[in-house]
């Protein structure tokens, strides 16, 4: 299988100064919750309750956490074992666990969730030839009527390092396909995490899919 290209670009110690980044960023006072709040608007819409969320490439935890502290169920998963020592420092409490998207059968989850979170730029990271099954693996996930949220940069200006050398990014039509094909609805598309400024065809989407059925 072809290297990650998070772990070719980082060797998989990046977490102590991604860490680092987002405390700084928070004693400066900015707002670093706009994925959480999203999805916990989108769940409770949905539901009228809290519900059960998997955050697919969690990092350091950020959303993960914050989603739990509004009252979801939440599992992080992450294939960065150094991202995650950090998630489980913040918050022991919760349920961390290292896993490879790409690799065929490597979650295993006790029951379908309500949503699926991907904030951290978990589409044009993946690696080369699993994108397709990976989008298909987190659907599975769904309860019918679950959604799938995510974001991500379409180009080296809205990814924050440079792609391996020969790895090009994966296009959002490409995106589209992967999750038709997984049995994915396009409900809403937005330039931000905010939801409020529309997608013109800019480098960095936020998609909300939903699987198909009633929850």
């Amino acid at each position: 299988m072809p290297v990650n290209p998070w772990l070719a670009v980082t060797g998989g110690t990046a977490g102590p100064g991604y860490a680092a980044r987002f405390a700084a960023l928070e004693r400066e006072g900015r707002d670093l919750h706009g994925e959480a709040r999203r999805v916990d608007a989108l769940v409770r819409e949905r539901l009228g309750r809290p519900g059960d969320v998997l955050d697919a490439g969690c990092g350091t935890g950020r959303v993960a956490i914050r989603l739990a502290r509004l009252g979801h169920r939440v599992v992080g998963v992450d294939l960065d074992a150094s991202m995650l020592d950090e998630a489980r420092a913040l918050a022991p409490e919760l349920d961390w666990r290292l896993v490879d998207l790409g690799e065929p059968g490597a979650l295993h989850l006790d029951h379908p969730v309500d949503a699926v979170v991907a904030a951290g730029n978990l589409w044009p990271l993946l690696t080369p030839g699993t994108h397709a099954e990976v989008v298909a693996g987190l659907a599975r996930r769904l309860r019918p009527g679950g959604l799938l949220v995510a974001g991500f940069g379409l180009d080296g200006e809205h990814v924050p390092f440079a792609l391996p050398d020969g790895v090009g990014f994966p296009t959002l039509a490409d995106y589209d396909a992967a999750a038709a094909a997984a049995g994915l609805e396009l409900t809403a598309r937005s330039a931000d995490w905010a939801g409020e400024e529309p997608y013109r065809g800019g480098g960095y989407v936020v998609s909300v899919h939903t699987r198909k059925g009633h929850p």
